[in-house]
């Protein structure tokens, strides 16, 4: 294959190699000119082309090196001394070697397109410049390491106390969006609350939890489903972290015995983070819960969310149906939105209305109407649903169903040719059918509409870091559920487990779905007409193909993705045998 001119726009090249096609760039071009973003980064988050797949093309047209930041040694400080903070952050580039023989600074950025950087930073330092490509996120990382003046929590709960001691508290009024890095400059108080935010987000925590206790507080985050303790904060200190926290998501701080809601906006690393800040008044204080919201985390490609295969297929068939509804279902925190955002995602398309209704908006996804649920003003799943109904919109998601009237709506959406995408609580599958019927809704409107009900938990993934394998028999496994076609006849199975190491938790990192996927195909409509239990509907379901929550999760066991210990955490042994 010819590659093209270096001098031709990255659309183009794209395009002339195949990577592209025409109407996908016109797309990601019509979204550049609305937005302002960079072109490479409207591509990747669209997931049309993958990131080190990208730069490395890009450093073969333009005859630059491509370099694995995370593989590189230690940059000397004398190196970082070149190029001042404020560059570094305004350009996403960071500094690597220095030739004083011929007065060449080699610098990583990810976009070798920007001029402009390259020109000012050679203006700048008044040295020739040599640049190689690396991944953003490494040379964020980087920035964050070599730039950035950490301080333990013990630094900050001392000047905080000290402040405390003279009487001279401050908590300093938040901007719409900020950076959480720690700033040396701000009041201990800020500091105190960065730091927080800032160690939740690099552990990978979605929940910071700040508890009120008889003589302390009590710092935990939950880091893949599970809570850990943090070093516990000073009880003097609890009034001025909660209010400073009641003033970033815009609480009222005078309030103290009736619970808050309020949200946070911030970036950090680069990355938009939404924080979603819930107080409630306790015997020793108010108790803080935040959940921590990763936009970019929220529309993961399908095939990254852990579905099998078989799964996979039926779910993306349902999806691109004209019509019709698609339940997920699960307990609160299995990924639920996750999975319904990515598959909005998918459809995301100019030629298509999708409006969706929430409690509250997660993340904001370009392209998309989204409505915040606001009861006070009247305005509830079901009112937003019937405004919907007006706006003539091709897909509609509904974040959660909580009464008759919200499911009916959504029903008679779904019959007059919408797809309708929503959510349920319940345990399994087959369940979601039952619940619908003892909502009230009639059988045959469930018939005529369901599509595909999803049921899914969220397991926690071996350390790819620190895993190592041990072997047991097929005894031992078939407790669990485990079949011999499972593991083709064979008598010891090897499995993996984590030892721990500093890039984990326990052993663990991250987590995937197990889920079941139950089509509604017509044996399973004339048992909803029935009003069938969700017994005889899940039987006939896996008669039919279906695997459910505890076979899903002990193929991942087997396939080294998680442990027997997630396996029976999280899934119960399947009541109806083959």
């Amino acid at each position: 294959m010819k590659l093209v001119s270096p001098h031709r726009k990255l659309g183009e090249m794209l395009v002339s190699l195949g990577i592209l096609t025409r109407e996908q760039l016109e797309t990601a071009l019509e979204q550049q000119k609305r937005t302002g973003e960079k072109l490479g980064e409207i591509l990747i988050n669209k997931k049309l082309v993958d990131e080190e797949m990208l730069l490395a093309l890009l450093a073969k047209q333009f005859n630059i090196q491509y370099v694995s930041l995370l593989e590189y040694g230690e940059i000397p400080k004398e190196v970082i001394s070149l190029v001042p903070e404020k560059i570094v952050k305004t350009y996403h580039l960071i500094p690597l070697e220095f030739s004083l023989e011929t007065k060449t600074l080699t610098v990583a950025i990810s976009d070798p397109l920007d001029i402009e950087a390259i020109d000012n930073l050679k203006l700048m330092t008044k040295y020739n410049i040599k640049t190689v490509i690396a991944k953003k996120s490494e040379i964020l990382e980087l920035i964050d390491k070599y730039y950035v003046k950490k301080e333990s929590l013990q630094e900050i709960e001392k000047q905080a106390e000290q402040q405390f001691e003279s009487g001279n508290v401050e908590v300093v009024e938040e901007e719409k969006e900020e950076d959480v890095s720690t700033d040396t400059d701000s009041a201990p108080v800020v500091k105190t609350v960065n730091y927080i935010i800032e160690q939740a987000i690099i552990s990978r925590a979605s929940d910071i939890l700040i508890e009120p206790q008889e003589k302390q507080v009590r710092l935990r985050y939950r880091i893949d489903g599970v809570f850990h303790d943090q070093k516990p904060l000073p009880r003097k200190l609890l009034s001025s972290i909660v209010a400073r926290i009641k003033i970033m998501s815009k609480l009222d701080i005078t309030e103290r015995r009736k619970p808050q809601d309020g949200r946070i906006r911030l970036t950090f690393s680069g990355r938009q983070i939404n924080l979603r800040v819930s107080t409630v008044p306790t015997s020793f204080g108010e108790k803080v819960a935040i959940r921590i919201i990763d936009a970019q985390a929220l529309t993961l490609p399908l095939s990254e969310l852990g579905f099998e295969e078989d799964q996979l297929k039926l779910f993306q068939k349902a999806i691109q149906q004209p019509y019709g509804m698609i339940l997920v279902t699960g307990p609160t925190g299995s990924g639920k939105t996750t999975t319904l955002y990515s598959a909005l995602n998918v459809l995301n398309n100019p030629d298509v209305n999708i409006m969706t209704v929430e409690d509250p908006v997660e993340a904001v996804i370009y392209g998309i109407n989204q409505v915040n649920v606001n009861e006070k003003a009247g305005l509830t799943f079901a009112a937003a649903l019937r405004a919907f109904l007006r706006q003539d919109p091709d897909i509609i998601m509904v974040g959660e169903i909580r009464d008759k009237e919200t499911i009916e709506i959504a029903i008679n959406a779904a019959l007059t040719g919408h797809l309708v995408f929503t959510t349920l609580h319940t345990n399994d599958a087959a369940s979601a059918i039952t619940r619908l019927i003892n909502m009230g809704v009639e059988p045959f409107l469930i018939a005529s509409t369901l599509t595909v009900v999803v049921s899914q938990k969220l397991i926690r993934k071996v350390c790819k870091d620190c895993r190592v394998a041990y072997k047991v028999s097929f005894e031992q496994l078939a407790p669990l559920g485990v079949t011999l076609e499972m593991v083709k006849n064979l008598n010891e199975i090897v499995i993996y487990k984590g030892k721990g190491c500093d890039k984990c938790k326990d052993g663990y990192r991250g987590r995937t779905i197990v889920s079941e996927v139950l089509e509604c195909t017509d044996a399973i409509k004339e048992l909803i007409l029935k009003k069938a239990t969700h017994f005889e509907i899940k039987s006939v379901a896996r008669k039919q193909g279906m695997s459910t929550l505890r076979e899903s999760a002990l193929k991942k066991l087997l396939s080294g993705v998680t442990t027997v210990e997630e396996v029976v955490k999280n899934t119960f042994t399947d009541e109806i045998q083959e």
